[in-house]
């Protein structure tokens, strides 16, 4: 079955070449031209993946956005946005926004994009079962943890200490993978292919998007930072 699609844009000739586009790549599309449309077509047909544009008349993108995750809607939401500065990205990410595309963008990126948010939530396949076998009880080797931070990657939960940290899926996903490598630089094409699925290349910023407001989460006053920079390599996850 295809993808169900929701697009919201309010600029005709966008709207209109991207809907054909992503019909082309094989999605059942429903546009729409502004935030009221799309929040009525979201309630009435849960789509697979939403995009949806920052600026548009009345509710824009980010409230759209803000309503449904209000609501407990997971559904992935890749942002479109002509805004560059790192401010108006984070404010997509706070308002629940899995990714963003700025504009002017090749329709190509998007489609990669696509691809790797439908993947990530794509539900894993049934574990083929194994022979029961008598053993001593095991532990339940349930938390991961490193440098004072502490995982449940089966509840979805985080600590620093005993704060817990609120975390979005894509910041939750970018902590385990670094956790669980603390102390290895990892370079910025393996936790593009990691997280996203797809290594968005050296132009993109979307990376050092996330890392920051990771950072902004797990910095304490006082504390050292743990997320450090390795210039032109990537990113390892150390105390001092």
């Amino acid at each position: 079955m295809p993808h169900t699609l929701l697009l919201a844009e309010d600029d005709r000739a966008i709207r209109n070449a991207l809907e054909r586009a992503l019909t082309l790549e094989g999605y059942r599309v429903t546009a729409v031209a502004d935030g009221v449309e799309a929040l009525a077509q979201a309630h009435r047909s849960r789509p697979d993946v939403l995009v949806l544009d920052v600026m548009m008349p009345g509710i824009d993108g980010l409230q759209v956005c803000r309503v449904l995750r209000a609501e407990g809607d997971r559904t992935p939401v890749l942002m479109l946005t002509a805004l560059v500065e790192t401010a108006d990205r984070i404010a997509g990410l706070d308002a629940g926004a899995d990714d963003y595309v700025v504009k002017p963008f090749d329709v190509e990126e998007v489609f990669a994009r696509l691809r790797a948010l439908l993947r990530r939530v794509a539900p894993a396949p049934a574990p083929v079962p194994e022979p029961v076998v008598e053993t001593g009880p095991e532990p339940s080797g349930r938390f991961v943890e490193a440098a004072g931070l502490r995982m449940d990657p089966q509840a979805r939960r985080a600590w620093r200490g005993g704060r817990e940290l609120e975390l979005t899926r894509t910041e939750f996903e970018l902590l385990e993978l670094l956790i669980r490598h603390a102390g290895i630089v990892l370079d910025h094409s393996t936790i593009y292919d990691r997280i996203w699925g797809y290594d968005f290349g050296p132009g993109s910023k979307n990376l050092a998007v996330y890392v920051g407001y990771l950072r902004r989460k797990l910095d304490e006053p006082g504390a050292p930072q743990l997320i450090h920079t390795v210039r032109g390599v990537g990113y390892v996850l150390r105390e001092g």
